[in-house]
């Protein structure tokens, strides 16, 4: 290959990675933002199969599927490492269960509060499954 050729292939090489555009992988895009932390996150709690949050942060960190995932605003971001760079994922590659979850829901999330209003709640129910037997008997 002459020295016009080589020169020419590289040339080529240039403008396919110029003309490409960002650099972008399977919904991922290199847009990032930064999420003040503590140096050592508080517990993970299960909140839904598959899914856990971090314990009483002020804003909601979750963590599914190997990645730590947060949203600001509509957004998503995730990152293997909490202390890394948060990078932005398409809506479409978040897991289908963190979608779902209503913004603010795990806010300041503490287990054992929410363990006490699961207990709760339960008791409610037994009480009122317990109640409706005894009217129907009564009838």
């Amino acid at each position: 290959m002459t020295m016009n050729q080589k020169l020419s292939v590289a040339a080529a090489m240039v403008a396919a990675v110029i003309l490409a555009g960002p650099l972008r992988a399977e919904g991922v895009f290199e847009t990032s933002i930064t999420i003040a932390l503590p140096p050592v996150l508080p517990p993970r709690v299960v909140v839904q199969p598959g899914i856990q949050v971090v314990e009483d942060l002020d804003e909601e960190v979750f963590f599914s599927g190997g990645w730590y995932w947060a949203r600001r605003g509509d957004l998503w971001y995730r990152a293997r490492d909490y202390r890394a760079r948060w990078i932005y994922v398409e809506p479409r590659f978040v897991p289908y269960g963190l979608r779902r979850i209503p913004p603010g829901q795990y806010r300041r999330f503490r287990k054992a509060e929410w363990k006490a209003a699961r207990e709760a709640e339960k008791e409610r129910r037994k009480e009122e499954r317990e109640e409706k037997h005894h009217r129907h008997h009564d009838d």
